[in-house]
């Protein structure tokens, strides 16, 4: 464990927007999303009851059993819908719920709206079954072959069935980034075949005029929603910006930084710590986006973001050529200096989980040794940033540790084997010994940081201090 600092050296405060100092709204944002997502829920089940549905379930017939596949299928439905629209980029929830919210509310809401479209499956094909007295095989065949939509919705179904299968934890991570979010993309097809059907025959669907008109207007604004956020509005930004990529350079063995400029770069409203979608316009594949944080502060005239070369999309970076055009979305992400509540900094990293916190530490104002860096890497080498860690040094007597090595198997496994006669906690107080006047900003995997997570507040941290961000889903 090494740390350098200089604490003689004045602290050096870069320019900052007005706008910092204005109020969040995210609380009143937050308060939107939420009421529009319940109204709308409750607007289904008010549906399913107005068309019969508590009267059915007491009958303890098929109908009993069509009734709650109905209503198994109302709400699917409906969770299908928001969950496009969780991930369209729509600006009620991007700022309502934070990206790292969205993420965790996509998963949910995902995994709800499959098991519910499998039941509702079940439960229909059933109940028509009992009501006919026919085989349950023999009706769910009938379903496919005779009614309006239904070869569509199992169609549909099939690719909601491959989506979830490898959305699994033990599948995704048997499969390259690539490859899944390839395969994610058929989640949208899956959606739009399977639920025309029952804008076409559900009874729910066409008990009234206003059932109608809300399933219809839904239904079309999730659509336009992913037109317009996802496909028109980034490749339009992108060439109003002009963004070019201008340096390409090896950061540490393992990593690369890329430098991408353009014109009124401020117009995007990118802070310290948040990220975009890139997709590099070089060769096939350029469809894919991949989220990266912003590796330095953003300035008017370029965007720098740096990544460890883990896969077949972040080899391609080292390839790319000054002059590539870019698109991007976003920006994204709520972990940024704005959530700063207290006078120290504490921030701690892995692998390429260090780029944004670099990029909020040169945003930020803090006298020196009262920011505190912590980077976790296998080897001093491969550590990203390295340039830019020694200026917040020497400018601004930044204090890093370093923690090399292979993972502990102790009680932390944040730290190396080499600290195994630590506990985190103490670490941290170390690292930190007024940890109550501290802010802790944490980036890196998702178990990473959660097991970092724990030991901060073992050590004392309230979570409000604690600031974490995940780009999985």
């Amino acid at each position: 464990m090494t740390t350098t600092a200089d604490p003689s050296i004045a602290a050096w405060a870069p320019p900052r927007d007005e706008a910092r100092a204005a109020k969040s709204t995210s609380p009143v944002w937050n308060a939107a999303a939420v009421g529009v997502i319940w109204l709308t829920s409750l607007f289904v089940v008010a549906l399913w009851v107005a068309g019969g549905g508590l009267q059915a379930v007491a009958g303890g017939t098929g109908e009993t059993l069509t009734t709650l596949g109905r209503i198994t299928g109302l709400v699917s439905a409906n969770l299908l819908l928001y969950q496009v629209l969780l991930m369209a980029r729509v600006p009620l929830f991007e700022r309502g719920f934070g990206r790292d919210g969205i993420t965790r509310m996509h998963r949910l809401v995902g995994f709800w709206s499959f098991w519910l479209l499998l039941a509702h499956i079940a439960l229909v094909t059933a109940g028509y079954g009992a009501t006919a007295q026919i085989d349950v095989l023999a009706q769910l065949w009938t379903f496919v072959v005779d009614y309006p939509g239904m070869l569509l919705a199992t169609a549909g179904t099939l690719l909601l069935v491959l989506v979830v299968a490898t959305s699994l934890r033990r599948a995704r991570r048997r499969l390259r980034y690539e490859s899944w979010h390839l395969l994610h993309l058929y989640g949208y097809l899956g959606v739009g075949l399977a639920l025309p059907h029952q804008l076409w025959t559900g009874a729910d669907f066409l008990s009234s005029p206003v059932a109608t008109y809300y399933w219809w207007t839904l239904w079309a604004v999730t659509a336009a929603s992913v037109i317009v956020f996802r496909i028109v509005l980034p490749p339009a930004r992108s060439w109003r910006h002009r963004l070019r990529v201008t340096d390409v350079a090896a950061d540490g063995t393992r990593g690369v930084t890329v430098r991408v400029a353009g014109r009124d770069l401020h117009r995007l409203g990118a802070k310290p710590g948040q990220f975009f979608v890139w997709r590099f316009l070089d060769e096939p594949g350029w469809t894919r986006g991949h989220p990266l944080s912003l590796a330095a502060a953003p300035r008017a005239e370029s965007l720098e973001v740096s990544a460890q070369v883990v896969g077949d999309g972040t080899a391609r970076l080292r390839g790319l050529t000054p002059g590539t055009r870019v698109l991007v979305e976003g920006p994204y992400g709520s972990m940024t200096g704005e959530a700063r509540t207290r006078t120290k900094l504490l921030m701690i990293a892995a692998g390429a989980g260090v780029a944004p916190l670099v990029s909020i530490l040169e945003g930020e104002r803090f006298a020196p040794g009262e920011a505190t860096l912590v980077t976790r890497d296998h080897d001093l080498d491969s550590g990203l940033r390295r340039d830019a860690i020694r200026a917040l040094i020497a400018r601004r007597g930044l204090r890093h540790f370093e923690l090399p090595g292979g993972r502990s198997h102790g009680a932390s496994p944040w730290i190396p084997a080499t600290h195994d006669a630590w506990r985190g906690r103490d670490l941290i107080r170390y690292f930190a010994p007024d940890i109550a006047a501290y802010d802790a900003y944490v980036c890196g995997p998702k178990p990473w940081m959660d097991a970092v997570v724990r030991d901060l507040r073992a050590a004392g941290m309230p979570a409000r201090a604690i600031h974490t961000e995940s780009f999985t889903v």
